[in-house]
């Protein structure tokens, strides 16, 4: 049987992705290698879509894969999805100082 719920490839990540479309309220299994346990959605998100694994505050670095892919661009509490309207690029910016998004 395939695995569904939610998976994480970095132990330095906090967020997963869905590989399956979540509910509001449901217990999602996330995976890390052999390693799961579960977190409870705040709200619908879709497959391919992120979950947060822990609160994430206002402009903490939002990893995927053990990689920054961004900034909270507002409070993200464990088990809200993770997008566009939470999620701001850091790549390329000239506002930010040279080195920071290291």
């Amino acid at each position: 049987m395939a695995f569904s719920g939610a998976i994480m490839l970095s132990a330095k990540d906090n967020i997963a992705v869905c590989l399956e479309d979540i509910r509001e309220g449901a217990d999602v299994e996330v995976r890390l290698g052999e390693e799961a346990w579960s977190i409870t959605a705040l709200e619908e998100i879709p497959f391919g879509f992120k979950i947060a694994l822990a609160d994430i505050p206002a402009g903490e670095r939002i990893i995927k894969y053990g990689e920054s892919i961004g900034l909270a661009s507002e409070p993200i509490i464990k088990g809200q999805l993770v997008h566009v309207h939470n999620l701001e690029g850091e790549k390329g910016r000239g506002d930010l100082v040279a080195g920071e998004s290291e």
